[in-house]
């Protein structure tokens, strides 16, 4: 009983998806109250979130999925992280090529790494049964309508493009704070209620 207890109040996997919130909100915030929104704001910004987020998933993956019944979703992370490092790179050189790619590299970028990341992470929620499975559902979930809703788009409209990326990063963002406090809360919970069952 206690053993269990202590091990549940030690998980640090709450603080996963607080620390994946941050590029998310501060990329969302950037596009709102940033008046360019050029096609190279837009590779800068996504650049630096897709970087930032994917070095977050892959450190903290490592740190956190240790169990053996999380072997396949650490695995599926840190490729999801692989993916996003590459493309955040590439976002990143687009901007700087030639005076800055045009909205055609800005889409391409979002939706290779929003369909790559998006189906990593939906299918590691479908398929683990970790604490934090439903949290990797919505989040992969958004990602992949993100880039569907990125490749639909009317084209020559870099406004509308960055904007929908700005609303989709700041509700990712707002989702990942939610759920990190949910787990935090509702793991002490879910251990107490185990504990009195065994005992």
């Amino acid at each position: 009983m206690n053993d269990a207890t202590s091990a549940a109040e030690r998980s640090p996997y709450w603080g996963v998806p607080l620390a994946r919130a941050i590029p998310y909100l501060v990329t969302g915030l950037v596009i709102t109250f940033v008046s360019d929104h050029s096609p190279v704001m837009g590779l800068v910004s996504y650049g630096l979130l897709s970087l930032v987020a994917s070095v977050l998933v892959g450190v903290l993956t490592l740190r956190t999925l240790t169990e053996p019944r999380d072997r396949s979703a650490r695995l599926l992370f840190l490729i999801q992280s692989v993916v996003g490092v590459v493309l955040g790179v590439l976002a990143l050189v687009f901007a700087g090529v030639g005076g800055g790619a045009g909205l055609e590299a800005f889409v391409f970028v979002v939706g290779m790494n929003a369909a790559i990341g998006g189906f990593l992470e939906l299918y590691t929620g479908l398929r683990s049964k970790h604490a934090a499975h439903r949290d990797w559902m919505v989040v992969g979930g958004a990602t992949v309508v993100l880039a569907v809703v990125t490749l639909l788009l009317p084209p020559g409209d870099p406004v509308l493009a960055i904007g929908i990326v700005g609303a989709y990063a700041i509700i990712v963002g707002l989702f990942l704070v939610i759920a990190g406090f949910s787990l935090r809360w509702g793991g002490h919970q879910i251990s107490t209620t185990r504990t009195r069952k065994t005992s």
